[in-house]
């Protein structure tokens, strides 16, 4: 990769809106429209969303680490917690799918990430937890 950066916060909430502006800064010496920058937002956003909801016990919040890579026009981003993870991940990517129905959760979190990125990779960390790696080729990348 021609980039890379790594950073880690705590698992709640007022960390999301800080997840996924600095990646958005991160990639914009690629010149990225605003569309694409919405989208990578949109689904950084959703990522450590589901990392808040699902990954760790709510009186015990962990970590959460974003790795983004870039090359030329293609940026690489993975979420990556410690959790609980997910035993069935195939019927976790089910649109409408949701471990907590009774707190009126939607279950279209990797339905969004999946529709705002052009590739969507979810897997068990064998270090427990879940790491989920989106990318994306940006149309009117420049590189520097």
């Amino acid at each position: 990769m021609k980039n890379s950066m790594e950073i880690k916060f705590k698992a709640i909430a007022e960390n999301v809106s800080f997840a996924r502006n600095v990646v958005a800064a991160f990639i914009m010496p690629l010149n990225p429209s605003l569309n694409e920058i919405s989208d990578i937002k949109t689904a950084v956003s959703e990522a450590v969303t589901n990392v808040i909801v699902h990954a760790y016990p709510k009186e015990e919040k962990g970590l959460v680490t974003i790795k983004v890579n870039t090359k030329d026009n293609f940026v690489e981003i993975s979420v990556i917690d410690n959790g609980v993870g997910i035993q069935d991940i195939e019927r976790a990517l089910t649109p409408f799918y949701t471990s907590k129905p009774d707190e009126e959760r939607s279950g279209m979190g990797f339905t969004v990430m999946e529709s705002f990125m052009d590739k969507l990779e979810v897997k068990n960390n064998k270090n427990d937890g879940l790491i989920v790696v989106m990318s994306k080729n940006l149309s009117e990348a420049v590189g520097m």
